[in-house]
């Protein structure tokens, strides 16, 4: 009798510390459910994302600038000063064809950014979906993309509430306001503010990662679960913030770092971000209480299939069986024999 194996030093682990049980639970359905492939993809429609969207910032800057021709000559000035000769009157030029051509910018931009935006939204929805175990059937082409349409509505309008309530809580703003209130500066006043500053962001980061995490699966989720996982996703993109930061000021300082480092910093804001958002998603589908309502799937059924075998003459056990025979037969008649 076999005795069965010791538990390693990580199964002991596990069942010691209940938070590392949670993060091995999680960290499996993450990698189960292909959470780097799918963050890859919400990384690559992310950046895809941004070009029609600076066409259509562009465009807006162009109805703005043909609006205001002061504000346009002032410009038009500036450039000459800042960049002289022949390459300050192409940049003037090239302003103006732009200012031009912005309805068609625009029209073009608008276009392209809805196409992109709505392949976010559906490799979001299908990443978070995953993460829960999903598996909705496939439905109306139509009407999958009419939802996706107002699930980016609502995470646009989400973002835009988000950024301006961290606006709001920026430490410039808080500045601003006690100077306009008359209190005087004083050496404390900064770090309270950068702590009030730092509180007030990581509150609206919350409800914004547990509103995405418990909103823009397939389908409906507890949202219950969700708020304990967003508070983890925003403790983790606050900390993020903070050294991507320090990363941008360290690589911007050289030509090559001005030029391809904000793109970088970009591409990686944005996986990082990705992987916060669906590990934090995996976190919450992973808890006890909806592991114990988690729908068992029956076992797959059993296929019996025949096995037949056919084998030509009598092989080493038929000859065995027949010397044996033959032998215990020839004994047997020579017994026979002598009694007669």
């Amino acid at each position: 009798m076999t005795e069965p194996a010791e538990p390693g030093v990580l199964d002991r682990l596990r069942a010691r510390f209940g938070w590392l049980d949670r993060v091995m639970r999680a960290q499996q359905r993450y990698t189960d459910s292909n959470g780097n492939f799918y963050a890859a993809g919400i990384t690559y429609f992310t950046i895809f994302a941004l070009f029609p969207l600076l066409m259509v910032g562009f465009a807006v800057g162009g109805f703005v600038l043909s609006r205001n021709p002061e504000l346009l000559a002032e410009i038009e000035s500036r450039i000459k000063s800042a960049v002289s000769g022949d390459l300050g009157t192409q940049l003037v030029n090239l302003m103006d064809s732009a200012i031009e051509s912005r309805t068609s910018v625009g029209v073009i931009g608008l276009a392209t950014a809805a196409w992109a935006g709505l392949g976010w939204m559906a490799n979001l929805r299908e990443a978070l979906s995953a993460m829960w175990e999903q598996r909705p059937e496939p439905g109306n082409f139509v009407k999958s993309k009419l939802s996706d349409l107002g699930a980016l509505m609502s995470a646009f309008l989400a973002i835009a509430l988000t950024i301006a309530l961290t606006a709001l809580g920026s430490s410039d703003l808080i500045n601003n306001v006690l100077d306009w209130l008359g209190i005087p500066d004083f050496p404390a006043l900064a770090v309270v503010l950068r702590v009030i500053s730092l509180v007030l962001s990581l509150m609206v980061s919350w409800l914004l990662f547990t509103w995405i995490i418990a909103r823009l699966p397939r389908a409906s989720v507890s949202f219950r679960s969700s708020v304990r996982a967003g508070l983890l996703a925003a403790v983790g993109f606050e900390i993020f913030k903070q050294v991507a930061s320090i990363y941008l000021k360290s690589v911007v300082t050289g030509p090559a770092g001005a030029t391809f480092g904000p793109v970088l910093g970009l591409m990686v804001f944005a996986y990082i971000t990705a992987r916060l958002i669906l590990f934090a998603t995996a976190w919450a589908a992973t808890s006890r209480d909806n592991l114990e309502v988690a729908p068992v799937e029956p076992p797959s059924p059993a296929q019996i299939t025949t096995r037949v075998q056919v084998r030509e003459g009598l092989g080493v056990a038929g000859a065995v069986t027949a010397v044996v025979a033959g032998a215990l037969g020839a004994l047997g008649l020579s017994r026979l024999m002598r009694r007669r």
